[in-house]
C-alpha cells in the first residue's frame, strides 16, 4: 500500500485539489445553450492517446498496464490543478470544437455539468463500457446532473467533512462547532464554495439540494463573520493539512482522502462525519468534443471499471472507489483499505450526506460575489 508521508506534503497538496468545488469565476455567455454529440467509436482502441488528470491521482503502473493490454500509447498528463483555471485554458479550444489535443480527462461534478450544458462534451456510446455499465457504485447512478451517466464517469469520489486532532478537540463533531468561541482561531476552512457553505448551511438546518439564494447568501454572511472575529484561521485548500499537523489549529473542513494519509502520520488526526452530515462529490472522466481518440478514451474508462484494475488505482489514491467490486479484491491483498470506511463508506455511514450542490446559474453571480469578498476581506 503506498501512502504519502508528510515529507511530501507539499507536493501531495495539489492531490486534493481534486475535491475542489470552488466556482469563483465568471459564468460564459452561451451557458446552457449547447448540446452534445454522442462519441462515434471505432471497433477496437488503437494509436495514441493523451489524459489529463489531477497530480497524484493514479498509482504508477495502471497506465503502462493499459497500454500492454491495448496496444494504446497513453500520453497522461498532470495539468489539472483547478476546475476553473482548467477551464479557462480550454474554453477557447472546446468552444470551436477542438479538445487541444486531448482524448479524456478529469473534472469534479459540477464542472462537468457546466461544460456538458456548454455542448462541450461527448456522450458515451455505451455498448463500448460493458464494465462501467455493470460496476459502477449503486449510490452513484443517476445523478442529477447526468440521470443516464451519459457523458460523466466517476473517476474517484470523497467526502468534504471536517478533520480534528482528537487529542486536542475531543469534542468536535459538528460543523457548528467550529463556531464555538473556545476553537477561536484555531480552525481552517476550505477556500472552496460549494464545499464550505453547503456544510455551513446543514448546520443551520437546511436541505442543501434545495438551497435558495437567500440560504447561500445566509450561510455566507455567517461565514464573514467568523471569519471577521477572528474565529476562523483562514480559508485555504490542502494547506489545512500543514495547519493540522504543526497544531496551527485544532480542527478544519477537509477532504476524506486527505484525512487517511494525515492518519497514517499522526493517529490523532482524524477525520469525523459531521452530526449534520458530508458532501459528497465525484471527479468524472469525460470526453471532450474534438477528441482524437474517443475509441481508446472509452477503451481507458472501461479498463479502469474491472474492480482488478481499480484495486490498484485505490490503493494509492485512497478516495472513495466508485467501482463495485473493488473493495472484494483489496480485502485479499490490502485489508487495511478494503476496510476503511473513509474509502469503502457503508450507506449508512453517509444517509445524512449530501451531494455536492451548484446553485443555479442566475444565482450563482451573487453567491460568488458575496463568497469572494469573504475570502479576500
Amino acid at each position: 500500500m503506498v501512502r504519502i508521508g508528510l515529507a511530501l506534503m507539499a507536493l501531495a497538496a495539489t492531490i486534493a485539489l481534486a475535491a475542489c468545488g470552488g466556482g469563483i469565476e465568471e459564468l460564459p455567455e452561451n451557458f446552457g445553450t449547447g448540446s452534445s454529440k454522442e462519441v462515434k467509436v471505432e471497433k477496437k482502441a488503437s494509436g495514441d492517446m493523451t489524459i489529463s488528470n489531477w497530480p497524484l491521482y493514479i498509482d504508477k503502473k495502471t497506465v503502462g498496464d493499459f497500454e500492454k493490454a491495448t496496444g494504446v500509447k497513453v500520453k497522461y498528463v498532470e495539468d489539472v490543478n483547478s476546475n476553473e483555471e482548467f477551464f479557462a485554458k480550454l474554453r477557447p479550444e472546446l468552444a470551436e470544437g477542438n479538445s487541444g489535443g486531448r482524448s479524456l480527462f478529469v473534472v469534479t461534478d459540477w464542472m462537468a455539468k457546466k461544460m456538458h450544458e456548454l455542448g462541450y462534451l461527448q456522450e458515451f456510446e455505451p455498448a463500448a463500457i460493458p464494465n462501467f455499465e455493470k460496476n459502477l457504485a449503486d449510490n452513484l447512478r443517476g445523478a442529477s446532473y447526468d440521470p443516464g451517466r451519459q457523458f460523466a464517469a466517476p473517476w474517484q469520489s470523497g467526502m468534504t467533512g471536517v478533520i480534528v486532532n482528537k487529542e486536542k478537540a475531543p469534542n468536535i463533531h459538528s460543523v457548528c462547532d467550529l463556531f464555538e468561541s473556545q476553537y477561536k482561531g484555531k480552525v481552517d476552512m476550505l477556500n472552496e464554495l460549494r464545499d464550505t457553505v453547503p456544510l455551513v448551511m446543514k448546520c443551520e438546518g437546511v436541505d442543501v439540494e434545495h438551497a435558495t439564494e437567500a440560504d447561500w447568501l445566509k450561510a455566507i454572511e455567517k461565514l464573514k463573520g467568523a471569519a471577521e472575529s477572528g474565529q476562523i484561521r483562514r480559508f485555504t485548500g490542502n494547506d489545512y493539512a500543514t495547519d493540522l499537523t504543526n497544531g496551527n489549529v485544532v480542527a478544519a473542513i477537509g477532504w476524506s482522502g486527505d484525512a487517511v494519509q494525515l492518519q497514517a502520520d499522526n493517529p490523532n488526526i482524524e477525520w469525523r462525519m459531521p452530526e449534520e452530515g458530508c458532501i459528497l462529490w465525484s471527479d468524472n472522466m469525460v470526453i471532450p468534443v474534438g477528441s482524437p481518440n474517443p475509441t481508446a478514451a472509452e477503451a481507458w474508462i472501461n479498463y479502469v471499471y474491472d474492480p482488478v484494475h481499480e484495486a490498484q488505482i485505490e490503493a494509492y489514491v485512497n478516495y472513495v472507489s466508485p467501482v463495485e467490486g473493488t473493495k472484494e479484491v483489496l480485502v485479499k491483498s490490502e485489508p487495511e483499505i478494503a476496510n476503511n470506511k473513509l474509502i469503502f463508506p457503508p450507506a449508512s455511514f453517509t444517509k445524512n450526506c449530501s451531494i455536492q450542490p451548484s446553485p443555479s446559474p442566475t444565482e450563482e453571480q451573487n453567491i460568488n460575489k458575496a463568497f469572494n469578498a469573504v475570502l479576500n476581506g
